[in-house]
């Protein structure tokens, strides 16, 4: 197991770093403005996957295991051309209310983010299929090709072709989803054997009855970080967008534990049913999750403002303090994910709809406040009280329904005990 978290903790640091090189392309020669014009566009099409994830996102990682895969690619390429559909037919009418139309997607982009949105679904239904059958080597292989294609495609953009602006991360985003859905399509294809088919539409429907619960708190949660996003281009500018989207790249750079165990836990609660050994599973993951996320945001914190001004450039000194109001929210976030994964692996996703609900419940008053008055930070307050709120809910259900207490969260000698067991347990593997 710890291979496997390993091999994604080494994916998603090349993500980290690779990120980072685009980061430093985008703020560096783009500059703020345009940085935060690519920053919309990428949260846009994150806030458009919502509706296409109903019946192809992470619902499928629970599903592969139970149906026939011919099934749920019928069901799920089906559902993605509807929603494209409808997507296509909504930005014609919003193209009627240009101002409107503008501060939610940004003027010239508006065919790209539908093209994104359309590629990435088919590519995150390939990935999504790999955790269900636990080929979690092949889904960190896919996702390494992705983002290799993506800096190094901006690259050729902006220093052969010459593209200036937030086209060039745009494009580089296309060229990464592409190739990465092609080689991800032949990988999964080979996982076909023809053994028969499951009822369409009664796979649709239990699809869509754990799907709509799971894509609903997505919806939720995407909200809290669209609302950030739509309030600081009305009270702000583009140039604060940019700035607030680098302290966020920056500062959610530590989700590589909680998204490295917690894809590992999904994958593996989802075909697991002994209850004792999925709640012992998760509280392990938490504990190493927490613990991990907290030393490197006190790594990150301790970083002077003039490192991220030389970064970046001195428009980008307020990344600081940006990362520094998240923090508390990005340790709630490293929580977040693990308790998540678990109310999706077992079966009842509900948990996570209520949670987002009640971060929404906070994260409205606290921006609409905040925001106008203090621009980025008032975002980044309104990220760490939204987070915090989550996850206190998030434990206290975990908490009834696993049965177990606030000390069973302290570190002991068993839990050191099992990491080490399962740590050298990797080497002995290699060995053999």
């Amino acid at each position: 197991m710890f291979k496997k978290i390993l091999g994604t903790g080494i994916t998603r640091v090349l993500n980290l770093l690779i990120g980072f090189v685009t980061m430093l392309m985008g703020t560096k020669v783009l500059g703020a403005a345009e940085w935060g014009i690519g920053f919309t566009v990428l949260t846009d099409v994150t806030f458009l996957l919502i509706g296409v994830e109903f019946l192809a996102g992470s619902g499928l990682v629970y599903f592969t295991p139970r149906k026939k895969l011919s099934t749920l690619m019928s069901v799920s390429y089906s559902w993605i051309a509807l929603v494209m559909a409808f997507y296509v037919l909504l930005f014609w009418v919003l193209s009627h209310y240009p101002v409107t139309f503008d501060r939610i997607v940004p003027h010239g982009y508006e065919a790209l983010t539908l093209l994104l949105t359309f590629v990435y679904s088919f590519h995150n239904f390939n990935l999504n299929v790999f955790l269900g059958k636990e080929k979690v080597g092949t889904f960190n292989w896919v996702f390494l090709l992705q983002i290799f294609v993506q800096v190094s495609s901006m690259a050729l953009f902006i220093y052969v072709f010459g593209i200036r602006d937030a086209h060039a991360f745009v494009y580089s985003l296309l060229c990464g989803y592409i190739t990465a859905f092609l080689v991800g399509f032949v990988l999964m294809i080979r996982m076909y054997n023809r053994e028969g088919r499951d009822p369409f539409f009664l796979t649709a429907k239990e699809m869509l009855k754990y799907g709509y619960v799971i894509q609903l708190s997505t919806l939720v949660s995407t909200l809290n970080r669209r609302m950030s996003i739509f309030l600081l281009r009305r009270h702000c500018t583009d140039d604060a967008v940019g700035v607030y989207g680098a302290g966020t790249q920056v500062g959610e750079g530590v989700k590589v534990f909680g998204l490295s165990v917690s894809m590992v836990q999904f994958s593996r609660l989802s075909n697991l049913t002994d209850k004792e050994e999925i709640v012992s599973l998760t509280i392990k993951f938490l504990k190493i999750t927490v613990v991990l996320t907290f030393l490197a945001l006190l790594v990150l914190v301790c970083l002077p403002v003039g490192f991220f001004e030389w970064l970046f450039t001195d428009a980008f000194g307020q990344v600081k303090d940006v990362i520094l109001l998240m923090s508390p929210g990005l340790l709630c976030l490293s929580a977040h994910m693990i308790f998540t994964h678990y109310f999706s692996g077992t079966g009842i996703p509900k948990y996570n709809l209520y949670a987002s609900l009640v971060g929404l419940a906070v994260t409205v008053p606290v921006t609409f406040i905040l925001i106008p008055m203090i621009g980025i930070l008032g975002a980044a307050i309104s990220f760490s009280c939204t987070y915090a709120a989550i996850v206190i809910y998030q434990w206290f259900v975990f908490r009834r329904i696993a049965e177990v207490k606030a000390k069973d969260l302290l570190l002991s000698k068993d839990d050191w005990a099992w990491c080490k067991a399962e740590f050298f347990a990797i080497f002995a593997k290699n060995k053999n």
